[in-house]
């Protein structure tokens, strides 16, 4: 591999333009690295492709699988805990141990990408490439997702307008059956892959009758659509196709659901979406293969790539490396409970990612402002903040105990990282008898990762007592004061009337009562309250409201004031990303 710019002096996108100039496989390379044949990839130009999983799973049912391995974190601060350059440090360090590795990300979505977060390539040494393609809409996928969304938008508020302006005449002559909409318990918006937050809450239809029927909608992000919950669960086209004739757009006056399939709009949303559940391959900047597929927000919706990805991944790899959005309290949660539920695919060890300024802020340092500069506490020797911000990563170490699958503590190590933080880390791990690992492959790439390899292959052979963390059977309170309790640390939940009356519609219909927790809460603290760090204690978790996602086969229980449309900060990312208009490439990245 050619020597790559110094990621100390070096922004990421300007590592991923040497190492795309100098150092990247073809796609018929990776193709061929992983034993496919050629119709089993589908390329997107020279680097880039999709993954027929419809010819390359029934070809390989009889492999065994590969080790699962489920990457998470603790509570993050706004700048996040660098999970994705963690999983794509640990695929290359694996690889430099003589292991078979690949991967699974999810695809960024372009609110973030434009704002503060970034594309959630990984970082330094550590990323996936192209970064441009994967960061600006790679295949289209998401796009896909808006589309369909705001197809079953448009069915809806076009029969709306129908029968509301025209009459029972006009939908007889059209052989329409009067669907007697209410308009006031419309549980869904339109969707838009930006952080838009001027959209939260709108009026539509104004003009005249032409104009469409007048009531309030308003806009959620892409990723949070139950659209994109169906691409992460579905197991193939068959059940991606009756999950959208289940989706519930809307109400009618007696309370009954209205789906898509009562729009007949099912069958075109599935036309629009069929190519977006082939899984998208790319690679490592030392040339492992990643899947990219989906890209649900953990806070607000799944936060897991797709079944389908990992079930390729682990025929394909001695070792399958899956991210889970958040911390372990959001992102692992959902993988635990809902997406090994869905999969039937079991980890063998998931990696809780820390990174020393985390803990500090955990520990009272000073507030960490995304856009703005890091306090100089973050980079001075204090283990003393280290060792009081300790019991979040303590709380994070229990939960998933709790799942019994064998954790492993890893270090995001940054170069102004002191050895006697590290060393407070390491005895907290030692006294709770976890594997722990402090990883340089932001700096170093593979080789800064060997360490956490082989603490990994040691975790994945060690015997394990899975067992979820409530049963199906449970009544949906019983399980979200499960997750509440024994998950976030709250003492009780409470709930709004309005979502009380939810979960007893829910739980009136056979169909949907014993449907599993898809929690939106903030990602910021283990409470539903963002400003308390650390490990919250005598505190109570308030639901607000209660949604169903009959398609999804999932309810979303809101938690706090968090919102399904996150806002644009007043610092965005996108001031910084521009064109170079000689070479045609685009710069700022990050």
């Amino acid at each position: 591999m050619s020597t790559l710019p110094d990621p100390r002096t070096h922004a990421d996108w300007q590592i991923a333009a040497a190492a795309e100039a100098n150092n990247m496989k073809k796609i018929y390379e990776l193709r061929d690295e992983l034993g496919l044949v050629q119709s089993e990839v589908m390329p997107n130009g020279h680097y880039i492709g999709k993954l027929d999983f419809r010819q390359i799973l029934p070809r390989l049912a009889d492999r065994p699988n590969g080790k699962l391995v489920n990457i998470t974190a603790i509570t993050p601060t706004p700048l996040g805990s660098g999970k994705s350059t963690t999983t794509i440090g640990l695929i290359q360090g694996l690889a430099r141990t003589g292991r078979k590795a690949i991967g699974a990300i999810r695809q960024p979505s372009l609110g973030p990408v434009f704002n503060i977060k970034g594309s959630a390539a990984g970082g330094g040494l550590s990323q996936c490439i192209p970064l441009t393609e994967f960061s600006l809409g790679l295949t289209g996928d998401i796009d896909a997702v808006t589309k369909a969304h705001n197809l079953a938008m448009t069915a809806l508020t076009a029969r709306l307008q129908h029968e509301f302006n025209y009459g029972d005449k006009t939908l007889s002559a059209r052989q329409l059956k009067r669907l007697d909409i209410d308009p006031r318990t419309v549980p869904i918006g339109w969707a838009i892959d930006m952080c838009s937050q001027a959209l939260r809450d709108i009026i539509i239809g104004q003009g005249t009758r032409m104009d469409g029927f007048l009531m309030r909608s308003g806009f959620q992000i892409t990723t949070s659509s139950e659209i994109m919950a169906i691409l992460s669960v579905a197991n193939d086209l068959a059940d991606m196709r009756q999950r959208l004739g289940r989706m519930i757009v809307a109400y009618d006056k007696r309370g009954n659901a209205i789906t898509t399939a009562d729009l007949e709009v099912d069958g075109a949303m599935a036309a629009l979406l069929y190519q977006a559940l082939y899984p998208n391959i790319i690679q490592t900047l030392e040339g492992q293969p990643v899947l990219v597929h989906t890209g649900p927000f953990a806070n607000i919706a799944l936060g897991q790539s797709s079944v389908i990805a990992d079930k390729l991944g682990l025929k394909l790899a001695d070792y399958h490396v899956t991210e889970s959005g958040f911390g372990s309290d959001i992102g692992f949660e959902k993988f635990w409970n809902l997406k090994t539920r869905f999969s039937g695919l079991q980890a063998d060890c998931s990696v809780i990612v820390t990174t020393l300024r985390e803990l500090k802020m955990h520990g009272g340092g000073a507030p960490v402002v995304a856009g703005k500069p890091l306090d100089s506490v973050y980079t001075t020797e204090r283990p003393d903040l280290v060792a009081k911000g300790l019991e979040n990563l303590e709380a994070h170490i229990e939960i998933v105990q709790q799942s019994g699958i064998t954790p492993v503590v890893c270090i995001n190590h940054f170069y102004t990282d002191h050895d006697s933080e590290v060393q407070e880390v390491e005895r907290l791990c030692n006294h709770h008898g976890v594997r722990f690992a402090v990883s340089k492959h932001w700096e170093k790439g593979g080789e800064g990762a060997i360490a956490l390899a082989e603490a990994v292959a040691d975790a994945c052979d060690e015997k394990q007592e899975f067992k979820f963390l409530y049963a199906e059977t449970a009544t949906l309170k019983a399980k979200i004061k499960a997750i509440a309790t024994q998950v976030y640390g709250a003492q009780d939940v409470h709930y709004s009337p309005e979502a009380s009356a939810h979960i007893a519609t829910i739980e009136g219909n056979p169909d949907t009562r014993h449907y599993n927790c898809c929690m939106a809460k903030t990602q910021f603290s283990l409470s539903d309250n963002p400003e308390y760090k650390g490990r919250p204690t005598g505190w109570n978790l308030f639901i607000r409201d209660v949604l169903l996602y009959q398609g999804a086969g999932f309810v979303v229980p809101v938690a706090g004031d968090i919102k399904l449309m996150p806002g644009t900060a007043s610092d965005p990312a996108y001031r910084r990303i521009d064109l170079d208009v000689e070479s045609g490439k685009v710069t700022g990245l990050f």
